[in-house]
Order: structure tokens, then sequence, then C-alpha cells
């Protein structure tokens, strides 16, 4: 017992760590910590607990550089629009809270759902698996239609990325994803906020005022949506939550963050359980799991309490954490705080994939700073990952 709350603890550390600093995936952790132990057999749980607790503090903490810094992943980069004008106006601590609210209000939701899904998804599963391919090009062309502003722009963004994803894909760099998405999400944005000269004011720690009622949409959407976007490979959660909104209709700031929030760590907590269902890993996490050991539902009752256990330990580690950043970060120039991580993100991808790494940065950075100047929405980069999945579905 002692053994398993240490992992735990661990899983919960790492995912602290992973979270809070821009450029350290949780899959790269996954499959280093996989190559290191998978060989041994008797610490399967523990690594299982782990992994699904270091996953699942991911998804809570990786809000506060998307809200305080700009430093965006694919889950999050949606997270810092609305995020970034609370933060401008004094308030980055509340939208941290929102994802959080929209985190717990996952985990209730999971417990819900964890049983229909189990029922039914087996038996819809075969069904999504034929027309994946089809279904994928619906949902680009779905997302390209509610573009607000220019369509075309939205659709160039969008081929480009995917076109700039199988090329990348088809070098031999370690690690390819990492400059690739960093540059589109991540150092692009960074870079526009330095041009932009930033200033951030005083941040208010404040009671978060949220009428009840502005729940129930964001509550119903992430049960009903959710866990269908959470079977398609090449959706994100910041997909899931465009999806979402617009079929749910007009959302505020305040429940657009809740969404993401839920979404995000719901879209991770049901790749477990698809990982149980089918052997099919739509997340890195659940790739290592699927590593070292082939899930049943005789796990899901300890899959479970790790999820309800490290989330009520990451809500807490988040508040803490976002409180004193939000304390402190009008002292600091947030221009040179955008160079300081943006150099960290330069050194991690050199590190991780060499020069050639860094070429792939650069290019994916220049489309990342075009769909800025385009004024088109963040999530077209996903073409990045969309397109590459839809021609691999594509019976021909």
């Amino acid at each position: 017992m002692l053994f398993l709350i240490l992992a735990l603890f661990l899983g919960t550390l790492t995912g602290t760590i992973s979270g809070l600093i821009p450029g350290i995936h949780i899959n790269l952790i996954s499959i280093f910590v996989i190559a290191l132990l998978s060989n041994n057999p008797a610490i399967t749980n523990l690594l299982l607990i782990f992994l699904v607790s270091m996953a699942i503090t991911h998804t809570f903490l990786d809000f506060i550089p998307s809200i305080f810094l700009g430093a965006q992943t694919e889950d999050t980069f949606l997270s810092s629009l609305p995020g970034h004008s609370f933060l401008l106006k004094g308030q980055g601590h509340q939208a941290l809270k929102l994802t959080l609210i929209g985190g717990a209000i996952s985990i209730i939701s999971l417990i819900i759902i964890t049983p229909i899904f189990i029922f039914l998804v087996p038996k819809i599963y075969p069904l999504l698996e034929r027309m994946m391919g089809i279904l994928l090009i619906w949902i680009a062309i779905f997302l390209i239609t509610t573009e607000k502003k220019s369509k075309l722009k939205a659709t160039i963004i969008f081929l480009l990325a995917g076109f700039l994803a199988l090329a990348t894909l088809n070098l031999n760099v370690n690690q390819p994803l990492l400059p690739l998405l960093t540059g589109l999400f991540a150092t692009s944005s960074l870079i526009h906020s330095i041009q932009q000269k930033t200033i951030i004011p005083k941040q208010k720690i404040e009671k978060l005022n949220l009428n009840k009622k502005e729940l129930i949409k964001p509550t119903i959407s992430t049960i009903l949506i959710s866990p269908i976007c959470s079977l398609l490979p090449g959706l994100g959660s910041s997909q899931a939550a465009i999806i979402t909104s617009e079929i749910s209709g007009k959302t505020t700031k305040e429940q657009f963050l809740i969404l993401l929030g839920s979404i995000n760590t719901l879209v991770m907590a049901t790749s477990f359980l698809t990982l149980i269902l089918f052997q099919k890993s739509r997340t890195g996490a659940a790739f290592a799991i699927n590593q070292i050991t082939n899930l049943t539902l005789q796990n899901l009752p300890l899959i479970l309490a790790t999820i309800l256990t490290s989330s009520i330990l990451a809500i807490s580690i988040a508040l803490l954490i976002s409180k004193s950043i939000a304390k402190n970060i009008h002292k600091i120039p947030y221009t040179k705080i955008s160079i300081i991580t943006l150099i960290f993100l330069i050194t991690i991808t050199f590190l991780v994939s060499g020069f050639l790494g860094i070429l792939i940065l650069i290019t994916s950075t220049t489309l990342g700073l075009t769909c800025i100047e385009f004024s088109t929405r963040r999530s077209f980069l996903m073409g990045v990952i969309l397109i590459p999945t839809i021609i691999f579905y594509l019976p021909f």
C-alpha cells in the first residue's frame, strides 16, 4: 500500500512539473519511464498508478502556463484567448479557477458516464472505426464552415499545417511532434507577445462570482459530446471544445474556459476506458500503459480511484501555484518572461530533436505567426494532426 501511495504522489509531482514547464510533454516522460522500467513485471501496478496520476494532474496544471505565460500546447492553446483577456484585466487566477471547475465537473461526469460508456461504446465503435476517415473529414469541414472571418484563410492554414506535418513525419528526426507543435502553438505566440510589448496589470485574488446556471451548459455538453470526441483520433480537447461549443450554442468566456477544462481532463480519463475496451491508445499515457500491460475491467477500480485522488491533489496544487504566480507576475516585465520561455523552448527542441528540429521549429513558428496575422482561429493549425490521421484512415 505504501508503494502505491508513493507512486501516486510521484505521478502527481511529475504531472505538476510537466504541466508547468512548456515543452516537457507527458508523452515524452511516459515513453522515457517505460523504456527504463517496462521490463520489470513486479511494478506494473505502480507504473499504472504513476502514469494515470501524472496524466490527470497534467491536465489540471497545464492551463497555468497557457493563461499566465501564453505558452500553449495543442490541448490548451484555446484557453489562452479568453484566459489572456482575464489576465489583462487582472483576473488570471479567476481564469485558472474556471478551468479547474471544469476539471472537477469532468471527474463527476466520468463517474456518471463510465457504466454507459462500457455498455454502449463496444456496440457503436466498429461502425465508427469503419467511418473514421469520413467522420474526420466532416469534422474538418465543420470547423472551417464555423469560422466567422475568412474561410479561405482558415482552409489555407489547415492545409499548410497538414502538409507540414506530412513532410516532418517523413524526416529522420527524434520526436518530430515536439518542434512541430511547439512552433505552431508556443513560440509563435510568445514572439507575437514580445512584439506587442504586453504589460500585465496587478492581479486580483478574489472570490469567483459565478452563477450556478452557467455550469449547466458546460456540464451537459461534457457528458454528451466529450465521450464521442475521445473515440476519434486526431481530435484533441481543443477541437472537442470547439465542436461542443458550436453544437451547444453561444457560450460566455467563463463557460468556454469551464468547458475546455472539463473536456481536457475527460478526454484524458476516457482514453483509459478506451484502452480497457479496445486495447487502443488515444493518448501518450494510454500508449505507455499499453506497453506494460493489457488492461481489463479488473483494472477499472484502481484507475478510477487514481483519477479521483490525483484530481483532488491537482486542484489543490494548481490553486496554490496560480495564487502565488498571480501575486507576483506583475512585478516581472512580461516581455522578459516571454523571452526566457522562448529561449527555454528553443533549447529543449535542440536537445531533443537536434538541428533538424530547429529547422522544423522555425518553419512551424512561421506558420503559427501567419495564422495570428490572418486573425484566423488557432484551432485550424490542428490540421497538423487531423490531415495525417485522415490519410491513414481513408480506404484508398
